[in-house]
């Protein structure tokens, strides 16, 4: 065994490096991490085969293992490919996305929103594959991929300065109307105060003092648009100056005073509830997931894959991960309750001691 795998060595010293435990490239084979695929091959000296390293075959030992940067090197091993994974060929999961990409240029370059059956046979492929193939890559219907690319058209030509008509048809909307209909919640405001960076938007805010640090609330016309928790009250109006740069920023009287007390009562004893009106702007796929972290019942948790499957999204647990991160609406959007698999915490925009005491304050409340 060690003569083979000396000589193994010897023949491919120069493309491949011996593995080790606590490599992490080992730890994505033992994971089989698809999304490894195509970084990085490895070698097993005791069958003679390469993989890659989603390979579904039994573990080998590392000790047998060589590392290979490019396809080209684990071919010069001299081994075969192995007939499980078939690294010679292009990875089902690239492929995929390949073919979700060809279609979401075609949504792009489209006046309208092309068919589903039309993007489908263009896929090779029927239409309802297609529909849960492209649901799975993007996390988002090629219908609601149209919708949130047009917002983001729609968005990009009024900060050009761009007229709220020229916006219109650049987007590829027919008729004004059908842009109107959508817009407020397509951008969280009228086009035309949109256009002007939100200029002469009316946001009144407050802070309060809580055992969770500072917390400022601010509110647009629509409802609640921040919930801001950190140490520095003043940090925070700087938060929320940087959010709405352009805005008529309001200090709050004492009846918005009143609503930021309901937002510390909350922090303080969760089992009082928070219903609130929120202000909420997104892309839609953020607002998927901000819907689903509302869904999640006070004193329990759920993981970022679930999460992802709650939306019809398995695959887009980073996605969701940084959906949760870009939530400025801290305990009414409760981004808190969102843990890892292993049920640790992950980072939290206000600090994971923060994310512990409101978990544990839930857990405690629904005990009660």
């Amino acid at each position: 065994m060690d003569l083979v795998k000396t000589m193994t060595l010897d023949r491919e010293q120069t493309t491949a490096s011996v593995v080790t435990e606590d490599d992490p490239r080992w730890l994505r084979i033992v994971a089989r991490d698809r999304t490894a695929d195509g970084l990085f091959w490895y070698s097993v000296a005791t069958t003679g085969v390469y993989c890659r390293p989603s390979c579904a075959s039994r573990a080998a030992n590392p000790k047998n293992v060589g590392l290979h940067d490019t396809l080209e090197a684990a071919k010069a091993t001299g081994f075969r490919a192995c007939k499980r994974c078939k690294p010679d060929e292009e990875a089902r999961d690239v492929a995929n996305a390949a073919l979700v990409a060809k279609a979401c240029r075609s949504i792009e370059r489209s006046e309208e929103p092309p068919p589903l059956i039309d993007l489908a046979e263009a896929a090779g492929l029927s239409a309802g594959y297609f529909h849960r193939l492209f649901k799975g890559v993007t996390g988002l219907t090629p219908r609601a991929y149209a919708a949130a690319y047009r917002a983001g058209h729609v968005r990009a030509e009024l900060s050009r300065g761009q007229s709220v008509t020229e916006a219109i048809y650049d987007a590829g909307f027919n008729s004004s109307s059908r842009f109107y209909a959508a817009s407020t919640e397509m951008l969280g405001m009228t086009p035309s105060r949109y256009r002007a960076g939100g200029a002469n938007e009316d946001i009144r805010f407050a802070v309060g003092q809580s055992s969770l640090g500072a917390i400022l609330v601010a509110s647009s016309e629509k409802g609640v648009a921040s919930i801001l928790i950190g140490d520095d009250p003043e940090a925070l109006v700087r938060d929320l100056q940087d959010r709405f740069p352009r805005a008529y920023l309001i200090g709050g009287d004492a009846a918005y005073e009143a609503l930021v007390a309901r937002v510390v009562g909350f922090v303080e004893a969760p089992g009082l509830g928070l219903d609130l009106p929120l202000d909420v702007r997104g892309t839609a796929f953020q607002q998927r997931v901000w819907q689903a972290l509302r869904d999640i019942p006070s004193g329990a948790t759920a993981t970022y894959s679930d999460i992802a499957r709650s939306i019809g999204a398995p695959k887009s647990m980073r996605a969701v991960a940084g959906a949760c991160a870009a939530n400025a609406i801290a305990v009414a959007i409760p981004c808190h309750r969102v843990v890892r698999n292993d049920g640790s915490l992950s980072g939290y925009r206000w600090g994971v001691e923060r994310k512990r005491a409101l978990i544990d304050r839930e857990a405690v409340s629904v005990g009660d």
